[in-house]
């Protein structure tokens, strides 16, 4: 016979658990970055769901991901995503800002297709300590040639051509 524990928090002790406050939780549950727990009134309870959701939450936060592109990350990615993202074995790229107004920046590629963020994979280039580039895996050819320029400036690094 095989017993599986089911987790369950209160909202304080969720809160508590992820690092934040419980109207923090509220929020991400009216914004949909969260589901709406199980029960309502006084027995309303999370579960470990919940708190693996909150914990990428928080992660993706700390890479300076507005809350939108949270949400839009997370609403396609399968629970094994999410735990990587909130364990922090997961690489977490932000994209470069869109052009600026005046036109396109000469070094960047046009924006591409919006595409879903739980499937891109991007590779990381070490310039130097503390210094890193980060390149789609998908780039094209220009996106590639400015890597190899950059690198030659700091370094021999591999980009797999």
């Amino acid at each position: 016979m095989h017993v599986r524990v089911v987790t369950t928090y209160k909202l304080e002790d969720l809160g508590r658990e992820a690092g934040v406050a419980a109207r923090t939780v509220r929020y991400y549950v009216q914004r949909g970055l969260l589901p709406a727990p199980e029960f309502r009134g006084k027995d309303t309870t999370y579960g470990e769901d919940h708190l693996i959701r909150l914990r990428a939450i928080k992660r993706l936060q700390e890479a300076h991901l507005p809350l939108d592109d949270i949400q839009a990350r997370l609403e396609g990615a399968s629970r094994a995503e999410i735990e990587r993202l909130a364990s922090g074995k997961a690489t977490i790229a932000v994209p470069l800002p869109p052009a600026e107004p005046d036109g396109p920046h000469p070094y960047r590629s046009p924006p591409p297709r919006r595409r879903d963020p739980a499937v891109e994979t991007w590779q990381r280039l070490e310039l130097v300590p503390g210094v890193e580039l980060f390149v789609r895996t998908d780039a094209g050819p220009e996106a590639r040639r400015v890597a190899r320029e950059i690198q030659s400036q700091y370094g021999s690094i591999d980009t797999k051509e």
